[in-house]
């Protein structure tokens, strides 16, 4: 994994309440941006072991510092097809909350690319199609540059459902 950079997107000053961190990353051609107070930490070339019979969302476990854990790839769950892993793939711990409490998710993406500073005055809601249709999870559109980065709610990217099975996962500590 390449450094992850981190990059002022609007003017004004540095900590402003209509400001906020996002961890940029790719899937494909798209861009897509995570708050940065979610993220946990961002695992680089960790061989990931499919298990039988899971979702096919779930990419597989993975042995993280003596703990099995379970991996989900992000661009599977978006409708893309699985594909194989580069040098630049990459997974990204983040805690979501729900209703049972807080949850940890393990994100396989195609690649971690910086931290950008967005302003409240560069984001707009998703279009109609988006906000009502299979990615509710996308709670707005930055505009950076030339580029739109589709930012995340990290709390929706899993169902109920679909929470539990990586829960069913659930970490085992190696002896």
């Amino acid at each position: 994994m390449g450094h992850v950079l981190e990059n002022t997107a609007a003017d004004g000053c540095m900590g402003s309440p209509l400001r906020s961190k996002y961890l940029t990353f790719s899937l494909g051609e798209e861009v897509y941006g995570l708050q940065i107070q979610t993220v946990q930490e961002i695992v680089s070339n960790t061989p990931v072991t499919r298990v039988p019979r899971t979702p096919e969302f779930l990419r597989g476990i993975v042995n993280l510092r003596g703990r099995i854990i379970p991996v989900m790839d992000l661009g599977v769950q978006f409708g893309a097809q699985p594909k194989p892993d580069t040098a630049k793939t990459c997974i990204i711990v983040v805690q979501i909350v729900r209703d049972s409490g807080k949850a940890t998710l393990r994100l396989l993406v195609d690649e971690v690319n910086e931290v950008l500073d967005i302003h409240s005055s560069q984001v707009e809601p998703p279009p109609e199609i988006v906000a009502h249709g299979s990615h509710q999870f996308i709670f707005g559109m930055a505009k950076v540059g030339e580029c739109v980065v589709m930012l995340l709610d990290t709390d929706r990217v899993l169902t109920h459902r679909e929470l539990f099975a990586t829960e069913s996962l659930h970490e085992v500590r190696l002896n």
